[in-house]
């Protein structure tokens, strides 16, 4: 879990919301039933603190992607947490996956 609450904070300060979701991740079977009360928590927060929240659940995807051979499983539920948390959040996610198909 440590790991997990590392990538959230950053370089930034730790907020309560990452406990939350590293618990998530710790144990994805559980996240479900956490959906809810992460979604409520992150609505409660300050702007300031919303906006470290994203990044927090970017950095999430983004050390997904780089460590996704290491452990395939692990990685894959990361990122899908940090997803669907970040689109039912903030309605989008920030970086956007790139189309497979050439336009």
């Amino acid at each position: 879990m440590e790991k997990f609450l590392r990538v959230l904070r950053g370089a930034g300060e730790p907020l309560e919301i990452h406990t939350e979701i590293a618990a998530v991740l710790a144990d994805v079977a559980t996240f479900p039933d956490r959906l809810e009360p992460i979604v409520a928590a992150a609505s409660a927060l300050p702007d300031p603190e919303l906006e470290h929240l994203r990044f927090a659940l970017v950095r999430l995807q983004v050390y997904a992607d780089i460590h996704r051979y290491e452990n395939i499983e692990q990685t894959q539920w990361m990122k899908y947490v940090a997803q669907v948390l970040e689109r039912l959040i903030f309605g989008s996610l920030m970086v956007e996956a790139e189309s497979s198909a050439a336009e």
